[in-house]
């Protein structure tokens, strides 16, 4: 289990991994904390992936179920102040939130599905993804596997 003062070096960690699978699978080029201006007046927001055209921006959640299979309420917060963030984005851009998988047996699910699942009302266009940081493969919640 990871300490708190371990988590920025594990999501950090897990944000560059992000980057690198997508560089990888679209050949394009992204950056790290990338400042976009949203909201009326306009003000920076700094988006933890974005493509250099602007077509792609991606938030990162690596965060895990509680050792009991209970919600992590206060981080599933956070995933939605990203989903409040990314939909200020104009309707051209694709919008991602990738997942850190975390698959619990009393659950029976991955924590990015619970969250497609409890959450897809609030979501438009909005893509919820799991990358295995082990397999370093990504899946799209809500999909069948």
């Amino acid at each position: 289990m990871n300490t708190n003062n371990e988590n920025p070096r594990v999501g950090k960690r897990f944000q560059i991994a992000v980057k690198e699978w997508f560089e990888k699978e679209t050949g394009d080029h992204y950056e790290l904390e990338y400042p976009i201006a949203i909201g009326e007046p306009a003000k920076l927001h700094k988006f933890d992936i974005a493509e250099k055209n602007g077509k792609r921006v991606i938030e990162c959640k690596c965060y895990t179920w509680t050792e009991t299979g209970n919600v992590p309420s206060a981080k599933m917060g956070f995933t939605n102040e990203a989903v409040f963030y990314l939909s200020f984005l104009p309707d051209s851009v694709e919008k991602i939130i990738v997942m850190s998988k975390s698959y619990h047996l009393r659950r029976g699910e991955t924590l990015a599905e619970y969250y497609f699942k409890t959450n897809r009302h609030l979501l438009g266009h909005i893509k919820i993804m799991e990358y295995d940081m082990d397999t370093k493969t990504m899946h799209m919640a809500g999909e069948n596997k």
